[in-house]
């Protein structure tokens, strides 16, 4: 039962925000109207700037900004006890990230949609603009590089995830067409739509004969692993996806692949209401206790500050800023969708970290097969991922597979056989495998088989990961297209050439070893320990250009400048540990560099919103007198 109150208690927190700081936002700091003229409707070109239904954009801002990050970071996060992550998540969204969101969206909208570089430039200085749009560049080149690298490791690991997320493609463009160029109800379309895709999303879980293995062409060369091979397609579809008009791919893509995650999550909500309402799954008994001394034993590095850069999608997350002032701004066609759009997405991600939370600790409890005893049973030396893999298919063939089958594990045994190890020697299958084995747990509970279960929960994050990684390559289009006017670069403002130049700076990052131990393909992971500080950085830069553009309409700033200061403090203390004790420690010298130059970096904007304050100061004075 316990579980079932700390869920429901989290959503009904949200609505209650949402009606009530959402709206204060919205009327009181922002003073949004109905009858200001957004982009979309003002440039509108039908390529990037495209008046769109609120519920259409609201699904492809809500899946552009989630990705994995609410999956992984939770994951993560609750090796130091369920209960901080979990205030973290339902505060800092609340007080923070959803706020972030919105300021980012209002500020895009009432700046003719320009990204957040070029805001900071209006808003700060020129100078400010240069910094911002270089921080964004590698902000943007890491998270394609590693969310390519998060789908095609689901695709490896569960190949029943491919064929509906392939499938989705032809339907968005199908569904973009016959609404916009033949104006069926978008009703109509929505429901053919997702009737399509579920019949594909039920076979592909539930037949192996519909599972889609990438083929390994090792043989020919070490570098032309499956993992490679699915990076490749990923990189080359973003490519058109950052091209084409938005309404003709990207935003109906997204849109029904949010009509997919609403189902799937439904389904979670169910189970989770069914198991603590049989009081099947305490969270209390299957979720470790918080203690400091837990945290160390686990080898976890300190829980101030690294919660706070661990869990960024869900609470907080500077990514969210340049989907808001990048194709989400472009899109909206009302104001008063800005609200709906900016707080209320950051809320509902909020809402899917819960579950993911609850996954992870009381999901996992319902009872894991011990693999590593599987394994050791017989002397296996495969990877926990390829042990399940095989585990399954000796439940579906029955066949004598070299493996021995694995006993069931509950309870806090459970949850000890996921994280009572190293905070680093979770790899990025397992994280995605936590969530995916808890919440199939959930789901298993309303009689559907956990094979199934599991199926559609990895399709749900492939989807969410390949709606992440098409939004961000267009997102860096945007980003150096600023860049190159900036830089009278005037190539780079061709929409083919400036896709193509991002491309081609993520997959040289995409495409390398991560370390001689790991296949290529893996390469994103190298950057990926600055990632979280710098993401968060720029959440709080965000902020500090929203209080700055609040003090310049002689509006109370506080509400955005106290979370720009705990989200520059707090990811600037965790970057500055990790450069002092972790990277420079172990030898790791690049990422020393480079996290030394975004603490610069983030300095130099400090300082130049500190510039911009005091000349409003002034400015003020003067007219007083």
């Amino acid at each position: 039962m316990s579980t079932l109150l700390i869920a429901f208690a989290s959503f009904f927190g949200f609505i209650i925000a949402y009606n009530t700081y959402g709206k204060f936002l919205a009327r009181r700091i922002f003073q949004l109207s109905s009858e200001e003229r957004t982009p979309s409707v003002e440039l509108r070109d039908n390529i990037d700037f495209v008046p769109t239904n609120r519920y259409v954009i609201f699904g492809h801002h809500f899946t552009a900004i989630a990705g994995t990050g609410p999956i992984v970071g939770p994951t993560i996060a609750v090796i130091w006890g369920w209960f901080p992550a979990l205030l973290w998540v339902v505060f800092g969204s609340i007080f923070i990230g959803a706020v972030h969101d919105f300021t980012a969206l209002v500020l895009s909208l009432r700046n003719k949609g320009h990204s957040l570089g070029d805001i900071a430039g209006t808003v700060l200085s020129p100078s400010a603009k240069l910094l911002f749009l270089i921080l964004l560049t590698f902000i943007l080149a890491v998270v394609i590089a590693v969310f390519g690298n998060v789908i095609a490791t689901t695709f490896k690991d569960y190949p029943q995830s491919v064929m509906p997320t392939i499938l989705s493609i032809p339907v968005a463009m199908i569904l973009g067409v016959v609404i916009y160029r033949y104006g069926i109800s978008l009703f109509w379309a929505s429901l053919v739509s997702i009737m399509i895709l579920g019949i594909t999303v039920f076979f592909s879980a539930s037949y192996s004969g519909f599972s889609f293995y990438m083929p390994s062409l090792e043989h020919i060369h070490v570098s032309l692993n499956p993992t490679m091979l699915w990076t490749w397609v990923l990189f080359i579809y973003c490519y058109f996806a950052s091209v084409l008009p938005v309404w003709l791919l990207l935003q109906p893509r997204d849109y029904v692949n949010s009509l997919i995650l609403y189902i799937v999550l439904g389904l979670i909500v169910i189970g989770l209401i069914f198991a603590g309402l049989t009081g099947v799954a305490d969270l209390f008994g299957s979720a470790p206790p918080f203690r400091i001394s837990e945290a160390g034993r686990l080898g976890a590095p300190p829980i101030l500050p690294f919660l706070f850069i661990t869990v960024a999608c869900g609470a907080v997350s500077g990514f969210h800023a340049l989907v808001c002032s990048g194709t989400s701004s472009k899109q909206v066609a009302s104001m008063r969708d800005a609200s709906f759009v900016g707080y209320g997405g950051m809320l509902l991600e909020a809402a899917l970290a819960v579950l993911v939370i609850l996954s992870c600790t009381a999901g996992i409890g319902l009872g894991i097969p011990n693999i590593q005893s599987a394994a050791a049973a017989t002397g296996s030396q495969k990877t926990l991922v390829e042990t399940a893999d095989d585990l399954n298919k000796q439940v579906q063939s029955s066949e004598d597979l070299p493996i021995q089958p694995a006993e069931i594990v509950k309870g806090r045994e459970a949850w000890n056989l996921r994280y009572d190890r190293s905070w680093a020697s979770m790899n990025l299958g397992e994280q995605v495998g936590t969530f995916i084995e808890g919440g199939a747990n959930f789901i298993h509970l309303l009689g559907i088989p956990v094979k199934f279960a599991q199926g559609i929960i990895a399709i749900l994050i492939a989807c969410f990961a390949a709606t992440t990684i098409d939004a961000a390559l267009r997102l860096m289009r945007y980003v150096l297209q600023e860049l190159g006017g900036m830089l009278y670069l005037v190539p780079m403002k061709n929409r083919y050439i400036a896709t193509a130049v991002g491309l081609v700076i993520a997959a040289a990052l995409a495409l390398c070893k991560a370390s001689p131990t790991v296949p290529y393909g893996t390469g994103g992971l190298i950057l990926w320990p600055v990632f979280g500080a710098g993401n968060q950085v720029v959440a709080g830069l965000t902020l500090l250009v929203g209080s700055v553009y609040l003090m310049r309409r002689k509006v109370r700033s506080v509400y955005l400048l106290i979370p720009a200061v705990v989200m520059i403090i707090i990811p600037l203390w965790a970057m500055s540990y990790n450069i002092i004790f972790v990277f420079f420690h172990k030898g790791q010298y690049l990422l020393t560099v480079i996290g030394t130059f975004i603490v610069l970096l983030a300095l130099w904007l400090v300082i130049e919103a500190y510039r911009a304050i005091r000349r409003l100061v002034a400015m003020n004075q003067e007219q007083q007198k």
